[in-house]
Formats: C-alpha cells, sequence, structure tokens
C-alpha cells in the first residue's frame, strides 16, 4: 500500500488506494483477453467492448477514466485569456444560430456541412501538386477542386443562396435560391497541402444577389476553417458579439459528427508574434523593410507558414500579434478582396482586433470586381498603427515594376 520514490528512497502513502485498486482490476482483465485471443478465435468487438464496459462499471465511484480536455490547460491552443469567456461553450451551431434569420441560418449550415465534408477528404486524399489520389490508389481532381465541388453543392442545395463566387472562378454564379450571396476561397494554402501543413477553407455571406460593388460593412457573416490535428471554423456576425470558434467532433466517417462551440474570442492584445507575408516586398518598399527591422531587433516570433488562414487564425487563439501582406511595385499585392481580405478582416475585427490596407479599416474597402487586390494587415492595435505609419498605403494595382503605366507611387 506504499509507494517508493527509488531517486530520493523517501516513503510516502500512495493518496488514493482506491485508484490503485480500479487500475489493478482493468489490468486484469485486459490480461485476461490477450491471453485468451491467444488460443481461441478472434473476439468479436462487441464481446471485447462488453468485456471493457463490464470493467469500466466496476470502478470504485467517482474515479474519471476520461483525459482531460484539450481546453483545460492553460497553455492548449484556445485556453481561454484575456479577452475570452466561456459562457454557454458547448452549444451545437444548430443551437447557437437557432434565432438568426432562416434563410442565413440554411447558409451557416450549408457552409458548415460542407467544410465537414472537405475535412474527411483533405484527411484521405493522397496529394500531388495536380492531383490527389483517395484510399483506393484511384486519381481524382485536385483537392481544391474537390473542396470547390462540395461548396458549390452545399449552397446549391441549401435554397438560400442566390450568387456563389469561388477564388477558383472569380465569377457569380446563379444558385437558384433567393436571400444571400457566397464568395469562397475553397481551399487556402492548397500549394501547402503536400506537406501536410493545415490549410483552411474562407468565406464570406452578403445580403442580396451581387458581390461587386459590396464593401466588408455588407457582409452578414464570415468564417474560415481549419484544418489541421483538428477541424475547427471560426465564424462572426455582423448584427452579434465576437467572434466564435466551434470544433468538429467525428468518428472520422465523413458522414457523422457535430459541431461545439469550444471559444469565444474578444479581444487581440499586444505581444511580440508576427507572421509577415510577401517578404520579398522588402527589397523595394522602404517601409516594410524598415519593420522587418524593428521586428527582428526586438526579438519578435516569426510564426509565418504561408497558408493565410493558419497565420490569421492563431491571432485568434493567441490573442496577440500581426499578419502583413504588403505589396510593392516589384512584388503587387495576391490576396483577393472579394475571397480573403473581407471575410478576415471582419473576423478579426469582431474578435477585437485591428486591420487596415494602410490607410483605414479593411472593411472599408469596396469591390469593384471580384478580382480586386490589395495589401492588408491584421492585428493588436498598436502593430496596426505602427504599419499604416511605416508602410501606409498603396496603390492596388497589380504591378511588376515602375515601368508599368498602371504604377503611380502611394499617397503620403
Amino acid at each position: 500500500k506504499q509507494a517508493k520514490s527509488e531517486s530520493r528512497g523517501t516513503v510516502f502513502p500512495h493518496p488514493c488506494p482506491r485508484i490503485m485498486n480500479a487500475m489493478l482490476r482493468l489490468a486484469v482483465v485486459a490480461a485476461l483477453l490477450v491471453s485468451a485471443s491467444a488460443f481461441m478465435a478472434p473476439a468479436s468487438v462487441n464481446t471485447i467492448r462488453a468485456a471493457r464496459n463490464a470493467a469500466i462499471s466496476a470502478r470504485p465511484a467517482g474515479l474519471k477514466l476520461a483525459a482531460p480536455s484539450l481546453r483545460s490547460s492553460p497553455k492548449a491552443a484556445g485556453a481561454l485569456r484575456m479577452g475570452q469567456t466561456p459562457s454557454s461553450m458547448g452549444e451545437t451551431i444548430e443551437e447557437f444560430v437557432a434565432n438568426d434569420d432562416p434563410k442565413l441560418q440554411k447558409v451557416v449550415l450549408a457552409l458548415f456541412s460542407a467544410v465537414k465534408e472537405i475535412a474527411y477528404k483533405v484527411r484521405t486524399a493522397s496529394c500531388e501538386k495536380s492531383s490527389c489520389f483517395n484510399e483506393f490508389g484511384d486519381e481524382q481532381l485536385a483537392i481544391d477542386i474537390l473542396a470547390d465541388n462540395v461548396l458549390f453543392a452545399n449552397l446549391k442545395a441549401c435554397g438560400a443562396c442566390e450568387v456563389a463566387s469561388s477564388e477558383e472562378t472569380p465569377t457569380e454564379d446563379p444558385q437558384g435560391g433567393t436571400g444571400y450571396s457566397v464568395a469562397f476561397d475553397p481551399l487556402d494554402g492548397s500549394s501547402i497541402i503536400d506537406v501536410n501543413f493545415s490549410v483552411g477553407t474562407i468565406a464570406g455571406i452578403w445580403p442580396g444577389g451581387t458581390l461587386v460593388g459590396v464593401d466588408g460593412h455588407d457582409m452578414a457573416a464570415s468564417l474560415i476553417s481549419v484544418y489541421g490535428p483538428r477541424t475547427t471554423v471560426t465564424i462572426a456576425w455582423k448584427d452579434k458579439d465576437y467572434s466564435h470558434e466551434f470544433l468538429l467532433i467525428d468518428d472520422f466517417s465523413g458522414n457523422h459528427g457535430k459541431w461545439l462551440r469550444t471559444n469565444e474570442f474578444t479581444a487581440i492584445n499586444e505581444g511580440k508574434m508576427v507572421a509577415p507575408g510577401n517578404l520579398r516586398s522588402t527589397q523595394d518598399n522602404p517601409g516594410y523593410m524598415k519593420l522587418w527591422n524593428y521586428w527582428m531587433e526586438n526579438k519578435y516570433q516569426l510564426r509565418y507558414t504561408g497558408g493565410m488562414v493558419p497565420d490569421v487564425n492563431q491571432l485568434l487563439i493567441k490573442g496577440k500579434g500581426i499578419f502583413v501582406n504588403p505589396t510593392s511595385p516589384a512584388a503587387p499585392a495576391k490576396l483577393r478582396v472579394l475571397y480573403e481580405v473581407l471575410p478576415m478582416a471582419l473576423l478579426i475585427e469582431k474578435a477585437g482586433g485591428k486591420t487596415t490596407d494602410g490607410k483605414g479599416s479593411a472593411l472599408d474597402l469596396k469591390t469593384e470586381t471580384t478580382e480586386d487586390r490589395t495589401q492588408v494587415a491584421f492585428g493588436s492595435a498598436k502593430e496596426v498603427d505602427r504599419f499604416t505609419e511605416w508602410v501606409g498605403w498603396a496603390e492596388p494595382f497589380m504591378v511588376t515594376s515602375k515601368d508599368d503605366p498602371n504604377w503611380k507611387p502611394a499617397e503620403k
């Protein structure tokens, strides 16, 4: 009944003999099952489950076998910190949107359903740069095209989507419904999926039947999904406070599972963490070079994967830092206003962060075409203000050099 410390030679009583007894019982049951399997035909799954359940039911009262949740650790991803609250955690997405506009509900749930299906495809496909293979070795479409098809199919089926537009094919496609229009990047980071980095989906929802001539303030909701060790969706609504994270709890079949709310993000604070995109533009963007040198001199943590979804999502999870993707004449803007910048901007600002294109809030940007691109910075207020002061606004033309006829100097 006593445990001995070999390292120090001390003797102390075990704090809970009942736990030891329960562990011994489980060990005996496991040993019997293993021994039986050596001399008998393999036991059925139901037989093993019955034995396991019998052992569990025999454990002493109060002994819990479940491992602690990842969320219980203060250092775990998503653990509550300053600016986050635990209210009503554990709600399903259906419960959380129960009082919303019915048509908006349908669009949101269609996107969550699509993300669940895409998550399964991402997990079970072996991908190369141009194509993927399923678990049987059959060649499939490239994974971003598969994701594209899944999103269109779910939006069309929901009956509340008038128009949808994908970054893969940046046109406005009628979906046969009425109420809302959706712009999405089906698989942001598809260029890094072959090395098994986290990737994600980005989507913005606007009321009405067009995605041209809209800005971020017009959005009804936006979301990002992260396909990583866990599958999560973080979503924000125009008429709700904060940004909300939902975790997919499933059995890995692709057909089952539910979304449970696990986090509420309300603040992005100051902190030395940076995700610097388009670093090549430091060569002809003096403001960005100054900013880069400042980060290095002040020992900022570099946290950059090359995927916008995980790089921005970490600002929400960690509750600090900055993501930037500036432009320059030699390294023009790549991020699309409609498909990436506006949906992300709503999430960041609803979470208590700040956004800018170098001049004002990224939510102020209005789409002139589905192809519009811009530089951007997301993060804490002081970091974003520093970007605005040092980097400033840049002409959003897609240019390659100062010799390009579209190039114009940045306004001061």
